[in-house]
């Protein structure tokens, strides 16, 4: 730690420009050193400046191959970008945690003598803090009070895990803080997880967090919900002269909570057809040969569901491979694949109501029309409403975004870059 007078002295003369380099690109740079220093600043009008401050940081995710296989302990392909939540924090010996978001006007403040949910902080960040303690204190972790600022630029609604950053962000806090960083970095995604099933009250499961909190790209199998095989995927994204363009089609996800329980309930339909209790415990040929009773069981939809598990479960492995060996057109043409096959097969592009209206779809249509050849689109995360993911090459950028925003409104589409670096402490 540094008091806070010199480390907005560092940060305002560059001397903190290296550690901001291990986290973002040289175009970002003068952004981050602003927003670094602001950061500080607030943490001087909330606490005084009479502090030793670290700054920490953890990113968003996007998922990159396998929709809606996890939640049927399937495979997933995700990564890590550079949109993150930060945090200037300094320790202090009351036991309590004191946290202020920039983006909201109420300070969370945690009693730690208290680690068990506490009802009314029920689906509130407040929930989150106590419950990341709370994992801590249960595997044998130090916890202690601190007082912090944080600010988060993971755009909310936008798939691209808002809410795991956060979560990710304050066990990276007590990681380094307390625990002198050896906490790694799967461990701190299983305890982020935790504090959202069982203090905040969401049902959700591994991957944003263990994105968020391993950085790069991560394929992650859910054989073993309780020990998930994480293995990183070794891929310098810089080196391939495209972006990652998220757009959102500014849909609302009001009223499809059933649409996206449909889709885990019919999978598990058709395990339940065989005695299993999720489709990755299936055996796929025995599947496939008894789709005439499947289909009487469970309806045609369900049994499209399965197909598309299966096919995208493989697909993780194949897209994974292409990228360590470096064939990034073949991993563009898996990522159409997958994209193809939730939208034909798990069908979560749209949302089958008469006046709905197609946004996504027509998002992907028009992908397909400016970067067909040459790019690869697929819908992002839920579906139904939301966002669409695109590898864009770098000379069609500004064709594609033009296109896009010209339907979906100016600010629509976000250029993004994979980041190699998970929860951290920033030096």
């Amino acid at each position: 730690m540094n008091d806070l007078c010199t480390m907005k002295k560092n940060i305002a003369e560059g001397d903190f420009d290296a550690a901001l380099k291990r986290l973002y690109t040289e175009k970002e740079l003068d952004e981050q050193r602003a927003r670094y220093l602001s950061l500080a600043q607030t943490f001087e009008t909330v606490y005084g400046e009479d502090r030793a401050v670290s700054f920490y940081s953890a990113p968003g995710r996007t998922e990159v191959c396998g929709n809606h296989t996890d939640h049927n302990k399937g495979c997933v392909l995700a990564a890590g970008i550079n949109l993150d939540a930060i945090a200037c924090a300094s320790a202090n010996d009351e036991n309590i945690v004191r946290l202020k978001s920039v983006e909201y006007p109420k300070t969370d403040i945690i009693d730690l003598s208290v680690l068990t949910p506490v009802a009314e902080e029920t689906e509130r960040s407040a929930s989150l803090i106590r419950g990341v303690a709370a994992r801590f204190v249960q595997l044998g972790y130090k916890v202690g009070g601190f007082d912090c600022v944080t600010t988060n630029k993971v755009i909310a609604g936008s798939g691209l895990s808002s809410s795991a950053a956060f979560e990710v962000l304050v066990g990276t806090i007590f990681n380094y803080m307390y625990n002198d960083g050896k906490i790694s970095a799967v461990e701190i995604a299983q305890i982020a997880q935790y504090a959202e099933n069982v203090f905040f009250g969401k049902p959700c499961g591994l991957m944003d967090q263990m994105a968020c909190s391993v950085g790069g790209f991560v394929q992650i199998d859910f054989a073993d919900t309780n020990n998930p095989v994480i293995t990183p995927v070794a891929f310098d994204f810089s080196s391939c002269a495209h972006a990652l363009v998220i757009t959102d089609t500014r849909a609302s996800h009001a009223d499809l909570t059933d649409e996206y329980a449909a889709i885990r309930k019919e999978m598990e339909s058709v395990a339940a057809v065989f005695g299993k209790s999720c489709l990755r415990e299936t055996d796929e040929k025995e599947v496939m040969a008894n789709m005439a009773l499947v289909r009487e069981k469970c309806g045609e939809r369900a049994c499209l569901r399965a197909m598309h598990f299966y096919n995208d479960n493989r697909r993780v492995e194949k897209e994974a491979t292409a990228l360590r060996n470096g064939d990034f057109n073949t991993f563009k043409q898996l990522v159409i694949e997958s994209g193809n096959s939730s939208y034909m097969y798990n069908q979560n592009v749209f949302v089958k109501i008469k006046d709905a209206g197609q946004p996504v779809s027509l998002a992907l249509a028009l992908s397909d029309s400016v970067l067909n050849g040459k790019g690869a689109w697929r819908v992002h995360g839920g579906g139904f409403a939301g966002t669409i993911q695109a590898f864009v090459p770098e000379e069609l950028l500004d064709t594609y975004i033009a296109t896009l925003e010209s339907v979906y409104g100016e600010g629509a589409c976000h250029v993004l870059s994979i980041r190699a670096i998970g929860g951290t402490e920033v030096k």
